[in-house]
């Protein structure tokens, strides 16, 4: 009688995380922790720590980390992820490490950039046509350098087709929810979400920027206690003549030095604190109508103009895909 041979086990899919010199710690030790946790809850991952060589490489921190293999001997990956590294410019121009990316990105089903992992991207021409993000201290560089990937400046992730790409750090953990949440679905990815305690609620479309970080800061007295004062509460009923009052000079001053510094006009700025102010609102789970009136808009129509202005989506379509992380990527 033949023996019983025992079932297969399953094969899992394989990430692969390509590591060099100078590699930011964080853009790969993030969406690492997403997918050894995912094991915890799934079926999981076959997660491949790569080199060229398959020898230990030196991360920007000065950290030395082991690899578990080389290019040549990595096999075929379901994902590959091209973290960063402060370094783009330089670290992107090797050859070798170029023509490491372009071999296990042939053998591989997606690919993903963290941060400057983009520059990796482009360069081996896997971006061409595509859109993508990246940093927000490297978008102007990345659009100037290849000007045929079509640069979204402030999205937190992009997805077009089998490519990915994430802004930096933290967003990387963002992405890696997201491809969990495309291969498991959205109760594994928000289970993983809540061990490690961050929230699965960043949209790809979501800003890199909350409104009071998007222009240079204020430069003078007069616009720091203006600033300061609307950041206490964005929803008091603000005039410009109520903020020039408080910063003791003329509207006309106001506005000319608020645009100067800050780059908008005193109502501009507290219309952009209002909607941050109206998103956690929507994040801890409010109506419209009542983030709307928490956040000092007239009505809800307002707030809505405003979102759309921003976010290219409605604060409705937004708390729609609350707990999903792929819905609204860039196709």
């Amino acid at each position: 009688m033949p023996a019983i041979r025992p079932p297969r086990a399953p094969r899992l899919p394989r990430i692969g995380i390509l590591l060099f010199d100078d590699v930011k710690m964080l853009d790969f030790a993030g969406p690492a922790e997403v997918f050894f946790e995912a094991n915890q809850r799934s079926t999981g991952y076959e997660i491949v720590t790569i080199s060229r060589s398959g020898e230990p490489v030196m991360t920007s921190m000065g950290i030395q980390v082991g690899v578990q293999t080389s290019v040549a001997e990595a096999g075929r990956l379901d994902t590959l992820i091209v973290p960063g590294t402060e370094k783009a410019a330089t670290v992107f121009a090797d050859p070798l490490l170029l023509e490491s990316i372009a071999e296990l990105a042939s053998r591989s089903t997606r690919i993903a950039g963290i941060c400057t992992g983009a520059f990796g991207l482009a360069a081996t021409g896997l971006l061409a046509g595509k859109s993508a993000t990246t940093h927000w201290k490297f978008t102007s560089l990345l659009a100037e350098t290849y000007p045929e990937v079509d640069v979204q400046p402030e999205a937190i992730f992009v997805n077009d087709g089998d490519v990915f790409t994430s802004a930096g750090v933290a967003a990387g953990i963002d992405l890696a929810l997201c491809l969990l949440e495309l291969d498991y679905g959205p109760e594994v990815a928000r289970s993983v979400a809540q061990l490690l305690l961050v929230y699965m609620k960043r949209s790809g479309n979501q800003s890199q920027f909350s409104a009071a970080l998007q222009g240079p800061p204020p430069r003078t007295p007069v616009i720091t206690v203006i600033t300061d004062h609307i950041s206490e509460d964005p929803s008091r009923p603000y005039t410009v003549g109520s903020l020039a009052s408080v910063a003791n000079v003329s509207t006309r001053h106001l506005t000319r030095v608020m645009r100067d510094e800050v780059g908008m006009s005193p109502m501009e700025y507290v219309t952009s604190m209002r909607l941050d102010l109206a998103v956690s609102f929507l994040d801890s789970g409010a109506s419209v109508a009542d983030a709307a009136a928490r956040s000092g808009y007239a009505t809800p129509v307002a707030l809505r103009r405003s979102f759309v202005a921003r976010f290219t989506i409605t604060p409705s379509e937004y708390q729609r895909r609350f707990q999903s992380t792929h819905r609204g990527l860039t196709a």
